[in-house]
Order: structure tokens, then C-alpha cells, then sequence
């Protein structure tokens, strides 16, 4: 289990090196993960909801995401309410208070069949817990960290980020703040993002083992030359929105800040609506993923800029964030650049508010019921108890704007949305999906939405957007083919797994484990 002396220092990426690494040793790999909060959802071939961070941790391991890897998936709707997801299906919006008691309390036999049965299945369950182990205020009704450590008796990996400073006080802290059978479950200490020469580093790690008795098995470097998907959208608050582009390797200079190059005419520049509630920002990782795009996440007008592309993401409270749009000024100017003919893209909840209206009778998201939409697309959207999830696959059926290059070819996503669209006009997609057959997506002008999430995952159609996006500036884009997304996951998940192997003393960690050595597999 790999367990954290907070928040964001690590876990889930780790979580995912060990699953690939063990893959590659040939074991049977599951990642697990009680309860997660999180707007980076992702829905499985049976129509279930869970983390989006399980889902590349059960990529690293080779195996078919499955909601019993992450049970309780909490998707906030408001600083204090949430969403509640238990094995895939949502349950209702609820308080923190209400949720953490009583109904929490229910929610740890479903913690305890969906982990025994992940222990029973495979060879190896790769563990991650919730913030820290020492939330004294959140003890009494755990479900994500010790109880799960002790209830699996699976041996605990701490993971402090040593990038931030005060690694060194947070473990020494956190360990002192454990009962004793928590304690005794700790049986390695890991410091992540290091940058430095390690020799300097040694007189702490000895002090950590001599303080603490427990041994720190690997001192894992920062990285930032290959990415792998974040778990929320915390990261996007350490990204730039000024226009510029990562050189390559995406390095930092001496004073920790990324080396840019300003914005210049060899890139597209692609702004994303950085919305309160946005959801599923993975979506946007293969834009990024392309040399000749810059992309960057726009929440004032002081940051627009001059965009080939604008795109409003998903949402999690989608009447909250039009409002915001709207009393940002962003919903005037989205709908003054589409007039003059600059193309937007609406995903989902990004889909709803291009649309007229969007209508929340039942209160599912929120307490408003009705909020002018931008007025773009031909499109009614009213919200019901019901949530539509639902993994799809189609075809482009529409012959206009960029889907004119790949009509008829396939397109493949999915779905997780609890509104209902009445649009006017010819769909831009034919999907299938639950053995039903529906259209999907509108057009009007230079604009178009969809509910599908992974949209741009279709290499196909991405490299058709950008190529008319440099047709839109009178250029050809260059010949070059855009990279495959399953090859550059591929290649990720074998790069981290290769620089925490050097990183890690793991063969220390396959005895904490249990397991034999790795040539006697």
C-alpha cells in the first residue's frame, strides 16, 4: 500500500510505476484504492463509474479498469457537498458532514468485499490511500487508509515529496500521530521528488532510519520529460495560462520556473475555459502531447489572448459554472469570438452551455434551476435523477469543418453526464453504445459540442482538427504525424517503471512484500 504524508505528493504515480513494473515481472496486477475524491472520473466497459486515476494504474497493470478498484468515488459539487459513487452507480449529492458519519460508516462493507476480492483474484493489489493517515479529525471513520491497511494486513510504503520541503518533519510527524498497530504497518519510507545531487541527501536519510527505525527504500527524482495523467485538477493551478510552451523536456531553471518559449506563430494555441467545477481535464492531455500545440487554461479575460481554439471543458456543477461564465464576462466574449467565425468546442457540460438553456428542476447539481445558456447551439438541456454512463463508439457522420476530413471514420469515448439535449440539426456522430444507436453532438457555425470525453484520444481526428486548424491560418501543418496515444502511454508507464526501478531498492520492497526475487519468477 502506498500511502502519503499528504496530499499530492506522489501516490497515484506511484501507484501506477509499481503496477507496470510488476506486469513486467509477470504477476497477475490490480490497483485498488477505497475512496476517492476526485472530478477525473471514467466509465468502464460495463457502464460504471470510478477514478480516473485507478483507470492508468489498472493501464500500467495491463488489465481492464473495473469499479471494484476504486468502490467509493466522491465527485465535489460545492465546497462542502459531493456526489457520492459506490461500485459505479451515483447515489445523490450529500454534505461532508453527512457523509462523513454514519453513511461513511455504511460504506466499509463495500470497502471490504471489493478488496478481499481483488486479493483473491490476483497476485498483486497495488494500494493507494487518501491524503494522509493522520487526519486525527477523519480517524474515527476511515475507510481509505489504516482501517484498509489493517483489514488486507498489507504491508505500508510512506511517501513524502520531498520537492516541497519539511519531508523530514512530515514523516517523523505523521508516524508519531499513528496508533501502534498503524505504526508497525509502515514498513518503508520513500522521499519523491527530489532534485539534487543524492550524496547531500544522505545525512537525512540516515537520520530518518535512525529516528523513526524504519528503513527509507528510495529516493525517487522529479520528473516532467514524459507525463502521466494526474489524478485532479490541483495540477492545473501550477500550470501557466500566458501562452507559452514547455521547451523540450518541459525543464526548469534555476529558480525552479519553467524555461518558455514565448507563444509564436509555429503553434496553435488552444485555450481551455478553466471553469470552478471542470472535469475530466485528461481529456486535453493528447493536444498537449502534440508538438505544434500550445495549450493553456484561460479563467479571466485579462488571459484570452489571441486563440485558434477555444474549448469549454466538462463540469461537475454545470448551472454554477455557466454562472461563472457569465459573471466572468467569458460567456460574452465566447460568444462574440464565435460570430466572427473562431472555433469553439463545448465537451460535455461544455456542450450544455453552448446550448440555450440549461434547466436543473430536481436540484441534482445545485440549487439553481435555470440559467441562460451562451445561445451558440440549437440545444434545450434539462437535468434528471438519472446519469447516463455509457462507454461509445461510433462513427463521424457529419461532412463540415474539421469532421469533413474523417467522416465516416470511426470515434470512440464515453459518457457521464445526468442532463438530457434536445438539439435541432444533423448530429455530428452515430454511436453505439448499450446496444442502442443515437446521434450525438451539434453544429452551428464555426462551434460544435458533444458529450463524448476522449474525444480528442481519437488520433484520427485530432490530427484532422489540427491540420484544418493551420489550414484556418493559410498554412499547411507540417507532415509529421501525430503520436499515437496508446504508443506514448505505452512508452510512459515503461519510463516511470524504469526510473523508479533505479530509483527504488526493490528487492527490499519484494521481501516487505512477500515476494520472491524477481529472476525466481
Amino acid at each position: 500500500m502506498i500511502q502519503g504524508t499528504s496530499s499530492n505528493v506522489g501516490k497515484s504515480v506511484l501507484a501506477a510505476a509499481f503496477c507496470r513494473i510488476f506486469y513486467q515481472e509477470g504477476y497477475q496486477v490490480s490497483p485498488f484504492k477505497a475512496q476517492n475524491m476526485a472530478l477525473n472520473s471514467f466509465i468502464t466497459i460495463t457502464g460504471g463509474e470510478m477514478g480516473r486515476a485507478q483507470v492508468v494504474q489498472a493501464q500500467a497493470a495491463g488489465v481492464e479498469p473495473d469499479v471494484r478498484m476504486n468502490p467509493i468515488l466522491l465527485k465535489p459539487t460545492g465546497h462542502t457537498g459531493s456526489q457520492v459513487v459506490i461500485m459505479g452507480k451515483a447515489q445523490g449529492t450529500m454534505s461532508a458532514l453527512s457523509y462523513h458519519g454514519e453513511y461513511q460508516r455504511k460504506t466499509w462493507p463495500v470497502v471490504q468485499e471489493a478488496l478481499h476480492a481483488l486479493l483473491e483474484e490476483n497476485e498483486v493489489v497495488i494500494i493507494e490511500g487518501a491524503g494522509s493517515p493522520a487526519e486525527v479529525n477523519l480517524k474515527q471513520n476511515d475507510i481509505v487508509n489504516m482501517r484498509v491497511a489493517l483489514e488486507g494486513q498489507v504491508p505500508v510504503l510512506l511517501v513524502a515529496d520531498i520537492d516541497r520541503g519539511g519531508a523530514l518533519a512530515s514523516v517523523v510527524g505523521t508516524l508519531e500521530l499513528l496508533e501502534p498497530e498503524e505504526r508497525q504497518m509502515i514498513r518503508g519510507i520513500i522521499l519523491n521528488k527530489f532534485r539534487g545531487d543524492l550524496a547531500l541527501l544522505q545525512p537525512a536519510l540516515d537520520f530518518l532510519e535512525q529516528k523513526t527505525g524504519i528503513p527509507v527504500v528510495g529516493v525517487v527524482p522529479y520528473f516532467d520529460h514524459f507525463r502521466i495523467p494526474e489524478e485532479d485538477s490541483v495540477v492545473l493551478e501550477e500550470r501557466g495560462t500566458s501562452g507559452t510552451k514547455l521547451k523540450q523536456g518541459g525543464r526548469k531553471d534555476a529558480d525552479g520556473e519553467h524555461e518558455t518559449d514565448s507563444l509564436s506563430l509555429d503553434h496553435l494555441d488552444i485555450a481551455v475555459i478553466r471553469l470552478p467545477y471542470l472535469s475530466n481535464f485528461t481529456d486535453f492531455d493528447p493536444l498537449e502531447d502534440e508538438a505544434d500545440v500550445t495549450l493553456r487554461y484561460v479563467k479571466e479575460l485579462e488571459e484570452w489572448g489571441s486563440p485558434d481554439l477555444v474549448i469549454i471543458p466538462g463540469s461537475k456543477n454545470t448551472l454554477a459554472d455557466l454562472r461563472f461564465l457569465w459573471e466572468s464576462g467569458l460567456a460574452e466574449k465566447i460568444y462574440s469570438v464565435w460570430k466572427e467565425d473562431l472555433p469553439v468546442i463545448g465537451i460535455c457540460g461544455g456542450y450544455q452551455m453552448l446550448g440555450k438553456v440549461v434547466r436543473d428542476p430536481l436540484h441534482t447539481e445545485s440549487d439553481l434551476e435555470e440559467i441562460k445558456g451562451l445561445g451558440i447551439l440549437p440545444m434545450e438541456t434539462e437535468f434528471a435523477l438519472e446519469k447516463h454512463t455509457v462507454q461509445s463508439r461510433g462513427e463521424v457522420i457529419l461532412d463540415s469543418l474539421f469532421l469533413s476530413k474523417c467522416q465516416g471514420e470511426e470515434v470512440q469515448g464515453y459518457e457521464i453526464h445526468m442532463g438530457r439535449s434536445f438539439a435541432e440539426g444533423s448530429p455530428l456522430f452515430q454511436i453505439k453504445g448499450r446496444e442502442k444507436v443515437y446521434g450525438d453532438g451539434v453544429q452551428a457555425g464555426s462551434a460544435i459540442g458533444t458529450y463524448l470525453h476522449g474525444l480528442f484520444d481519437n488520433d484520427s481526428l485530432r490530427s484532422a482538427l489540427l491540420e484544418w486548424l493551420w489550414e484556418r491560418r493559410g498554412e499547411k501543418r507540417s507532415a509529421k504525424r501525430s503520436p499515437s496515444q496508446a504508443a506514448i502511454r505505452e512508452q510512459a508507464f515503461n519510463e516511470l517503471a524504469e526510473l523508479v526501478r533505479k530509483s527504488i531498492d526493490l528487492e527490499k520492497v519484494r521481501h516487505i512484500m512477500g515476494l520472491g526475487s524477481e529472476c525466481s519468477r
